[in-house]
């Protein structure tokens, strides 16, 4: 069983192509179950569009749910269709986010942190002149946002954990137990983190998360899915065969996808 549940299209603005042409594409890899997870609108704004070429305009988003769910009838018994979202987790919006999500059929829905202190967490600025205190107290941050979003009951899955290090590598040796508390936070609260395979197109290289968090997140009892996170319909399914390799080798015995926000286990 071969899936991906991240993965993005032109409606946000920075990615490529039409969602037919990411469904087409990982039927010509061989998957079985592909989810449809672009970026949701801002929804704490008056505005339609708040972040033109970040995340759709607030008219798009009936416009896409009604696409991915003709999509999924038009491709049924060729590949299962997923509805899903990345949605920005904004602690003071959580009720104005739950109040839109509940309007659809959601499959499940990807949690990410994008801003922690009101910055991007890619912008490699951040780190500019901060001393070892300062650059502990940013990742410390990053990581409360983190536990927050798994405990909010908004989410099925946590985007991309470790994604701070994107564009600064050394984000990785910042050492802080918040790491493992989150990670701890995570398994309690039964929320699954991706392995996204997306790191290799920043800097840093690689997949989010780490193996060292992966190797805490087993420990944790933390649920492990799968997204590319897609912004080409190249990048479906990227490196897949490898991340079920590497699960293996860390001890995972599963990972799991969600439909119709239940858990769905495949053996690795």
């Amino acid at each position: 069983m071969k899936f991906d549940l991240h993965t993005h299209h032109d409606r946000c603005g920075h990615a490529k192509d039409s969602i037919r042409d990411y469904i087409e594409a990982a039927i010509a890899r061989g998957l079985q179950v592909i989810g449809i997870s672009d970026h949701s609108p801002y929804f704490g704004s008056p505005k339609d569009q708040a972040q033109p070429l970040i995340a759709m305009a607030k008219s798009e988003f009936p416009r896409y749910v009604a696409e991915v769910l003709q999509l999924k009838k038009e491709y049924e018994g060729k590949i299962d269709v997923l509805l899903g979202v990345e949605s920005d987790f904004f602690p003071e919006h959580v009720k104005l986010y739950q109040q839109e999500y509940a309007k659809y059929p959601f499959d499940y829905i990807i949690g990410s942190v994008h801003l922690s202190g009101g910055v991007s967490i890619f912008n490699r600025n951040r780190w500019k002149n901060l001393n070892e205190e300062q650059k502990i107290n940013h990742k410390e941050e990053y990581y409360r946002l983190i536990a927050e979003s798994a405990r909010s009951g908004m989410f099925n899955i946590l985007g991309h954990i470790d994604a701070m290090k994107g564009f600064y590598p050394a984000f990785s040796d910042i050492s802080t137990p918040k790491v493992n508390e989150t990670l701890k936070t995570i398994g309690e609260s039964g929320v699954a983190i991706e392995i996204n395979t997306s790191g290799k197109t920043k800097d840093v290289g690689g997949w989010y998360p780490s193996h060292e968090i992966l190797e805490q997140a087993l420990h944790y009892g933390v649920e492990v899915t799968f997204g590319s996170d897609a912004h080409m319909p190249s990048r479906v399914a990227d490196d897949w065969e490898e991340v079920s390799k590497t699960l293996k080798e860390i001890g995972f015995k599963h990972w799991i996808y969600f439909k119709n926000k239940q858990k769905q286990i495949v053996p690795l």
